[in-house]
């Protein structure tokens, strides 16, 4: 089966016709044909559900029956690459859409029998009736089409019905054929006439009148200057006329894509997108791709606001070939990380197979994929560069989109590499430098990150207090996007505000407290591990400068993100550990009156209640606490202030 849409058929018959008029202008600028001044080019579209039919009529160039014989009884001649080859040396090839001629026997597909009428533009040839059941036998007579052109109509099988319908065809139409270059209308037959009431000097001969409307003068009675009253008319008498309702085109016949940027108007970009996906938030900005050599491209890639994780992000990448609808996000020509933005591109290079539905193995292909890669890095690069306020702008909305980008292509990620951008705890933007440089005197080679303002806040306002930055990184991109960079830029080392406990926070201790802290910290971890039944949790014990803050959760950068990539790549049947405690420590502040309280008092029996409260107070800082957790910290929190209030 050429196709595996049924609804292509449209798109074919629809494509030939155009083809049809594009080879008759041809003809008509190189002096070989003249135009009648009262014709129009256009292709109609004509439905009825009642009889399950649709033609196709365009007033190109028509057949001969000769023409009929070699191009629809001999399939394996192609009508639109024979006329090329004749005419390569007089006529540019550009809006050549059919370069296969197989396009005609989608019909096949939905219709039990065809008929084609046909009139060539030559003077001299008689009309041709073609008539065919099951695409296999086939007549041909001479027919009574009078105006040149062609003809094509479907008699649809019990299964294709659904085509006929007005709704269902304006639907496909406008799939495939939103753009093609010339104008495309529809008619209900089935249907009854409908009408519209026009002024007199809107009227054209191409209308047809119905009925003729007149309306009378209206007068109001009013005083004049001299207080008299006097009838003045206030709407003089007229005529209106009213007609056949006019077809309106279905299709943009001169896409945006096809004019020079520099002739585009923002608001003109917003419209075209609204029109095209149906999505009234506005775009961020745009790119506008136009290219004649060493290949022809035209387009426009817009930037949605892309604030969501990645993964759930879904773009479309709108394919065209001479402004006829391929298909969306073809991945030989669209690289994978653009496929996170909307757009529209148009390559009449691209080496299509016999249906156009699929891209045959070309090298060239990859040459247009690096060329619309290197079209984005440059727009991003020098927006960075030209206009840092708009980048910064944009920068929390189009992150992720760059640094998968990064992650996906080494191109891509080479042009970027200077314009990567981290938001800092004040809101500042750095580069990767300007952040080694703003930690460079207390923590050389490392950037401090978080990844959720809200859970890390205690660690943040550690930070804040010692004068440490960090950036801020909520996506699920962020990890291994800066497992990426810390390749990429040897001894530089990205660690979480909550990875390690650095010596910037603790409190100067003697060697002689170094001793007692450690032999203390041995202490603490048995009472806890026995108050929290748990043997393999990990105690520490710190002196630290805040003696406000009284317990701690810290997770060692490897271990964390060796447990998130297994959750992002659901590799179950592992070490179970690996999603939960592994690498987690709790902390203890020696200076606290808490944990002293604990040290002190050994097996009290409010000791468990204690080690518990202070374990719990250090998840919540860290995150959240399961439900189960949480349940008997509201418990347990309640029994406290009990006991504190006396009762």
């Amino acid at each position: 089966m050429l196709y595996s849409d049924h609804d292509i058929f449209y798109r074919e018959l629809v494509s030939n016709g155009c083809d049809a008029i594009t080879k008759l202008k041809k003809l008509e600028l190189m002096g070989e044909y003249t135009k009648p001044e009262d014709v129009e080019y256009k292709i109609l579209v004509q439905v009825d559900s009642n009889a399950k039919t649709i033609t196709f009529t365009d007033n190109g160039l028509g057949m001969t029956a000769d023409e009929v014989e070699e191009y629809i009884n001999q399939i394996a001649f192609s009508g639109a690459q024979d006329f090329l080859e004749k005419y390569k040396d007089k006529a540019n090839e550009d809006q050549i859409i059919g370069h296969f001629g197989l396009g005609f026997y989608s019909a096949f597909m939905v219709a039990d029998k065809v008929t084609i009428d046909t009139l060539s533009y030559r003077d001299g040839e008689k009309p041709v009736h073609w008539k065919s059941e099951g695409g296999t036998e086939f007549s041909m007579d001479e027919g009574d089409r009078s105006e040149c052109g062609t003809s094509i109509t479907l008699y649809l099988n019990e299964d294709s019905v659904e085509f006929a319908n007005e709704y269902r065809a304006r639907e496909v139409i406008e799939k495939y054929c939103a753009f093609m270059p010339v104008p495309i209308f529809l008619e209900n037959t089935a249907a009854e006439p409908q009408y519209e009431t026009i002024e007199k000097d809107e009227l054209t001969d191409k209308d047809t009148i119905v009925e003729t409307i007149v309306e009378e003068a209206k007068t109001e009675e009013k005083e004049n200057e001299n207080g008299e009253k006097e009838i003045v008319e206030v709407s003089p008498a007229r005529e209106k006329y009213k007609i056949l309702k006019r077809p309106v085109a279905l299709n943009e016949t001169h896409p945006l894509w096809n004019k020079h940027p520099n002739e585009c108007t923002e608001e003109e970009y917003k419209a075209f997108y609204r029109k095209v996906f149906m999505d009234y938030k506005e775009p961020l900005f745009w790119i506008h791709l136009n290219m004649d050599y060493p290949f022809n491209l035209k387009g426009i890639l817009y930037f949605p606001k892309i604030n969501l994780e990645y993964e759930s992000i879904e773009g479309t990448i709108k394919l065209y070939n001479n402004q006829v609808f391929i298909a969306d996000n073809i991945k030989e020509v669209i690289p994978e990380f653009l496929m996170l933005l909307k757009g529209v591109i148009d390559c009449p290079d691209l080496p299509l197979n016999v249906s156009r539905s699929a891209l045959q193995n070309d090298g060239f292909v990859k040459k247009i994929s690096d060329y619309i890669t290197k079209k984005v890095a440059d727009k991003l690069s020098g927006m960075c560069k030209t206009d840092r306020e708009t980048y910064e702008k944009y920068w929390d909305d189009i992150n992720p989109f760059i640094k998968f980008g990064c992650l996906k292509d080494e191109k891509f990620a080479e042009k970027m590499n200077d314009y990567i951008i981290f938001k800092n705890l004040d809101g500042k933007y750095l580069t990767l430098k300007d952040c080694l440089e703003e930690n460079k005197e207390k923590h050389e080679n490392t950037v401090f990150y978080v990844t959720d303002e809200k859970e890390q806040s205690q660690y943040i306002n550690m930070f804040k207090e010692e004068g440490i930055d960090a950036v801020i990184l909520p996506h699920n991109i962020d990890s291994p996007f800066i497992s990426q960079l810390e390749q990429k830029n040897e001894n530089v080392k990205f660690l979480r505000i909550d990875a390690e406990l650095t010596d910037t926070f603790k409190a100067e201790t003697a060697e002689d407290e170094a001793e007692t802290l450690k032999a203390d910290g041995e202490k603490l971890k048995e009472i806890f591990k026995k108050a929290l039944g748990d043997d393999k949790l990990e105690v520490k014990l710190e002196k630290l400068k805040n003696e406000n803050i009284s317990s701690m959760i810290t997770v060692s950068e490897e271990s964390r993100r060796m447990q998130e990539m297994m959750k992002m790549y659901n590799m179950y049947g592992m070490d179970p550990s690996m999603f939960g405690g592994a690498g987690q420590v709790l902390v203890l502040n020696a200076g606290n009156h808490l944990v002293q309280y604990v040290l002190n008092h050994g097996e009290d029996e409010n000791t468990a209640k204690i080690c518990e409260q202070l374990y719990d107070l250090a998840l919540l800082s860290h995150g959240s606490l399961s439900p189960e957790r949480m349940t008997k910290f509201i418990a347990r929190t309640n029994e406290i202030m009990s006991m504190i209030a006396g009762e």
